[in-house]
């Protein structure tokens, strides 16, 4: 156990046994060196337990049968769908245990900030990619100006190769990706906080000489534009996606009026879109407004692949997503966040997200860029490998 570590977490229980919650339970176990209870209704054939990582079937649905597994843990990492969020985080917080999600839903997330006032423990929802680390890089650019004009989020979790008229591959949650096609998103414009439709806000965008286009989606900003009401002009989040994706999406939802029928649309989407574990995720920024009296911008930008841990080969959207809650649970075991009660995202120090032993992915986000008069620009950079396991990592500190 890390003698850093000063919280009492001893046991973690981890929900939904799929690939972001196998991989959040890696984490733990390769990097924390923590026991972890994995529970699903169904487990995934194969994948018998090891030394740190307990597999155990459960139906989540079963408030007792949840609670009686909660006995016993600390915290509790929800990585099942966004419709149970709300149920699991009421469960957690009578019983007193520290709770993350990886939801992008805002009605759960509000759920879940109503049983915070009497929270004995932590309630951290949206602690993945976006909503999550996206909060924390907006926060710390908004930070750099005397005056904050415009702060723009772009996430895209791609293919690698898109050969469909879709130009996309699923390379994560169907239900997810629904979710954020289909509901309202929250937005700041000239300085009044909004709600615009999903799939509007259309734009292309260069980056490193390669085209994409971006367009509003639901629940990436998570609390920030609440956070940032009154600081500044006009903020917004859009998902990244290949030319034409976003046309061929409108005509499914509104030609074919498919958002009316989500159930159809999941079948249609589930039968004609494969799957893929060639991606890559990319996450760009960008923040304009004075500082020290002069207009000026600044940019950030990474890319991010797959690699493997613990012997098993994930994909970036894997690693992306489950670095962020572990890097969050890291900061809460070493007593950098508060000990109870709702914390946003943004509330998170980039720095000392990127600082943890799972934040290195993101490195690219922390490195400082020149800042220059708003306008065109070519953003920043770089690709990372997922950092090597610790007993590697050791060898490579001690040096002098």
């Amino acid at each position: 156990m890390n003698p850093n570590d000063k919280s009492p977490i001893r046991k973690v229980l981890v929900l939904g046994a799929g690939k972001v919650g196998g991989t959040v339970a890696d984490m733990l176990a390769e990097y924390h060196r923590l026991p972890v209870t994995l529970a699903d209704r169904v487990l995934p054939r194969g994948e018998p337990g090891d030394r740190w990582i307990e597999r155990i079937a459960l139906d989540v649905e079963d408030a007792a049968a949840l609670a009686a597994l909660m006995a016993g843990h600390q915290a509790v990492i929800n990585a099942l769908p966004f419709h149970l969020a709300a149920q699991v985080a009421r469960v957690a917080a009578r019983q007193g245990l520290h709770y993350f999600d990886l939801t992008e839903d805002r009605a759960a997330t509000e759920a879940i900030r109503g049983l915070a006032a009497n929270a004995s423990a932590v309630l951290m929802p949206q602690c993945g990619l976006a909503p999550g680390v996206i909060g924390m890089l907006g926060m710390q650019l908004a930070g750099r100006f005397d005056t904050l004009h415009d702060l723009r989020l772009r996430v895209g979790a791609l293919p690698r190769h898109a050969t469909n008229r879709l130009r996309y591959a699923f390379t994560w949650s169907i239900d997810g990706l629904i979710n954020e096609y289909c509901n309202p998103c929250a937005a700041i414009v000239q300085g009044e906080a909004v709600s615009v439709q999903p799939l509007e806000g259309l734009e292309t965008l260069v980056l490193e000489g390669e085209d994409y286009e971006a367009f509003h989606t639901s629940g990436g900003l998570g609390t920030l534009a609440e956070t940032l009401a009154g600081r500044v002009r006009n903020l917004d989040y859009k998902t990244l996606r290949y030319p034409g994706h976003r046309d061929a999406m409108d005509f499914l939802l509104n030609d074919l009026r498919l958002v009316e029928r989500r159930a159809l649309l999941r079948q249609v989407l589930e039968h004609a879109v494969p799957h893929t574990r060639d991606d890559v995720v990319i996450v760009f920024a960008a923040a304009s407004g004075e500082r020290q009296g002069r207009f000026e911008q600044v940019t950030r930008m990474a890319r991010i692949h797959g690699g493997r841990l613990r012997g098993v080969d994930r994909t970036a959207i894997e690693l992306a997503t489950a670095a962020g809650v572990v890097g969050v649970f890291e900061l809460l075991r070493n007593g950098r966040l508060p000990a109870r009660g709702f914390v946003g995202q943004e509330q998170v120090p980039l720095e000392a997200f990127l600082a943890t032993r799972v934040g290195r992915c993101y490195a690219a986000l922390g490195e400082s860029t020149a800042a220059a008069p708003a306008g065109p620009h070519p953003g920043h950079a770089l690709v990372h490998t997922w950092p090597a396991p610790a007993r590697h990592r050791r060898r490579q500190e001690t040096r002098p």
